[in-house]
């Protein structure tokens, strides 16, 4: 593995050609903006680039690719963005997982998988290391890879609202809205409008809602069987994952989805509690304040497992 800068990145990106963009799965705005936006900028240079994740990208994301004509070629150079682990591909993981050339990212827990890595810990979201290598490839920012960046960076900051926010972020959202971003429209999709669908996921999981450890811990669960009935679709479920760490007077906040034999776990922390080493207790990472992991067993438990691990973190 070598590690890069933005520089090496960009002469390694000019000086080949056929690129196969990655996404994790469950996508998200980041790994969504960053990907699309790479992939116009590689495009505008020339090369033949393509984007592909292992799940639908939701609906709502149309605006970042719509108008959009990628080329049809045999990909030699395979490029992973926002994807700290390849078990993160979801069923790209068999063809690609261990073919990755390049990957873009900013999770510290990245496990250092690919040949080459350019990785930004203190980034609130890797759309703000895009937005610094588009350039740097001699490509000027146009306003479709700018709303692609907007999203990137506005979806992992919810807004700019969590503690990943810095100065830095806040030059880069102003920047890009100087470029013809229309912020309030992107803001009111990712953050204020709802689906019936998606009502009624919110209605069936907080019907679950649980309180660990004298109510310092809120814990939540979707399981396969509440998502048909809501039929609700992947779209419809992102960002579900901060809503226990909202109730006043939780510290931790957790929320489960079934699985193949197990439970994505995601959990999301407020201030003086590391999310990242609760997950990797259970071989996940992530960030500070929010992180994942995902644990096999039955819905009882997995909720055991973690009731014992947040215990021992609260001292309870």
């Amino acid at each position: 593995m070598k590690n890069m800068n933005t520089e090496l990145t960009a002469e390694w990106l000019l000086s080949n050609d056929d690129y196969l963009i990655l996404c994790h799965r469950y996508p998200d705005g980041d790994t969504i903006g960053s990907a699309f936006a790479l992939c116009r900028a590689l495009i505008a240079l020339g090369k033949n680039a393509a984007v592909i994740c292992s799940d639908l990208i939701p609906s709502k994301y149309a605006y970042i690719y719509d108008n959009l004509n990628l080329p049809v070629f045999k990909e030699k150079n395979i490029i992973a963005v926002d994807v700290a682990d390849p078990k993160l591909l979801g069923m790209l993981e068999e063809e690609y997982g261990g073919k990755v050339d390049l990957c873009i990212d900013h999770h510290g827990s990245n496990l250092k998988y690919a040949k080459r890595l350019l990785l930004d810990p203190k980034a609130a979201a890797t759309g703000e290391i895009i937005y610094r290598l588009i350039p740097a490839m001699g490509v000027s920012i146009d306003k479709k890879m700018a709303e692609a960046l907007f999203t990137a960076i506005v979806t992992d900051t919810g807004c700019f609202r969590y503690g990943n926010t810095t100065p830095e972020t806040m030059r880069i959202g102003a920047e890009l809205m100087s470029m013809g971003v229309d912020h309030e429209a992107i803001n009111r999709e990712m953050f204020d409008t709802k689906s019936r669908e998606r009502m009624a996921v919110e209605q069936a999981v907080l019907s679950t809602l649980d309180y660990w450890c004298g109510g310092k811990c809120a814990v939540m669960y979707l399981t396969d069987e509440m998502i048909q009935k809501t039929n609700a679709n992947e779209g419809d479920l992102e960002g579900l994952a901060p809503m226990p760490k909202r109730i006043e007077g939780v510290k931790i906040g957790i929320t489960l989805r079934q699985g193949d034999e197990g439970y994505k776990v995601s959990v999301r922390t407020n201030p003086g509690i590391d999310a990242c080493q609760i997950c990797k207790k259970f071989g996940g990472g992530g960030h500070t304040a929010a992180s994942g992991c995902f644990i096999k067993g039955t819905l009882s438990s997995v909720k055991e497992d973690l009731h014992i691990a947040i215990s021992e973190v609260l001292g309870e």
